[in-house]
């Protein structure tokens, strides 16, 4: 799919070739030498064959379980496309740093990878603060910065053209989560969100969907990032006789409010947003996280309709990977996969400017059943929502 023969020039050998033509083929090397993808790779051979993405990701620390699934799942795919002869002719080296979900390795590790002249773009980094803190100097630089994890509008900048997000915003899945409650005919609905950054553009997100679709207005409650008032914010929504309750949280405080809700009160479904959604935060709820609600950014991973997910399905079997795949291995799948795309449409010899342009071509791109619709900056290229449950056995269903 995504090789290509080199073409044939049709020049015999042993042709008799003039002298000015010699002349003529060396100051075209001389200057192909010059030019910046080109010169630093050397002479044409094994070198010429490889290009070199670079990617912070937490693979420790309190969310390495995220960064290493889709990690893993990003390697699958690259593992696959460079059996099948890399795209036109060049492998894809993924080369991964650990940041352990912590701002400052995340920016020594970025500034490293930009500082090796053969890093080619950066890829999938991770976590919202990681990405605020990086995109100054990704902006100034003008690296392609392909699919960032997260879901904040911080990183859909309209005048940033080498940021492409593919992931369905924060905003999508609230507003998603709110028109399944209208649809299904829920009207007393609480929300609950992390007194940060990213709280707020969940509330902000949810607050003006039920606007939108005139439902009545919700009681809201804030958490502290340390959690220590989950609590108190869930004594508040259990007294509300609410029939539902959006969750704007990650990490502990989702632990810590579901596990004190659940103890107040249950029969009140709680709708919680994909970043909550990881198998760990799950088994760590245990009993407490069935029959939750859980917006989802890519398909479910045993969804074996849908043709990417066979084909995930089959490069993870084939990489060799021992965990279970999951949402977020898919994600870093098709984080690669749509990568690859972009690659080949940029050309055999690309160059970072011809490899965002392909980024922005990419319109209505079907990615066996995923669409890829790239539009502005401003907006991601993906705006795939569905809604899955966590059953008995912890495990997600649609």
């Amino acid at each position: 799919m995504y090789s290509q023969k080199p073409v044939s020039m049709g020049i015999a050998p042993h042709a008799a070739r003039p002298l000015a033509t010699k002349v003529h083929r060396r100051k075209l090397l001389a200057a192909a030498i010059s030019l910046p993808w080109l010169g630093h790779l050397g002479s044409a051979g094994a070198q010429d064959s490889v290009l070199k993405i670079g990617q912070s990701t937490a693979l420790t620390g309190p969310l390495g379980d995220l960064g290493s699934a889709m990690h893993q799942g990003a390697k699958a795919a690259f593992a696959g496309i460079n059996a099948r002869g890399g795209v036109n002719g060049r492998s894809i080296d993924l080369v991964t740093l650990d940041d352990a979900y912590e701002v400052p390795k995340a920016l020594a590790n970025v500034s490293k990878l930009m500082a090796e002249r053969d890093t080619f773009a950066l890829f999938n980094c991770m976590g919202t603060p990681m990405i605020d803190a990086m995109l100054p100097k990704v902006i100034e630089s003008g690296i392609p910065f392909f699919a960032p994890f997260t879901g904040a509008q911080l990183s859909r900048i309209p005048s940033a053209r080498n940021v492409f997000n593919i992931r369905a915003s924060y905003a999508d899945e609230a507003e998603k989560l709110v028109q399944h409650l209208s649809t299904i005919g829920i009207q007393r609905i609480g929300i609950v969100y992390q007194n940060n950054a990213f709280g707020k553009e969940i509330f902000n997100a949810a607050k003006q969907s039920m606007d939108r679709l005139k439902l009545p207005g919700a009681i809201a409650v804030t958490v502290e990032n340390n959690a220590s008032d989950a609590g108190s914010a869930a004594a508040k929504l259990a007294g509300g006789n609410l029939e539902a309750i959006v969750i704007g949280l990650a990490g502990k405080p989702t632990l810590e409010f579901v596990k004190a809700f659940r103890a107040l009160q249950r029969g009140v479904t709680l709708y919680a947003l994909s970043v909550m959604g990881t198998p760990a935060t799950v088994k760590a709820l245990g009993p407490d996280a069935a029959g939750m609600a859980i917006s989802q950014v890519v398909p479910l991973p045993s969804n074996v309709v849908m043709p990417v997910v066979r084909e995930f399905q089959s490069a993870w079997k084939t990489s060799g990977a021992t965990a279970d795949p999951s949402h977020l291995a898919l994600e870093g799948y098709i984080n690669a996969r749509v990568f690859a795309e972009a690659l080949q449409r940029a050309g055999r010899n690309p160059t970072r400017a011809a490899f965002i342009d392909a980024t922005w071509n990419l319109k209505k791109w079907d990615l066996g059943g995923f669409d890829i619709n790239a539009s502005t900056p401003d907006r991601n290229a993906s705006r795939f929502v569905e809604l899955t449950l966590v059953g008995r056995d912890g495990r997600f269903i649609r």
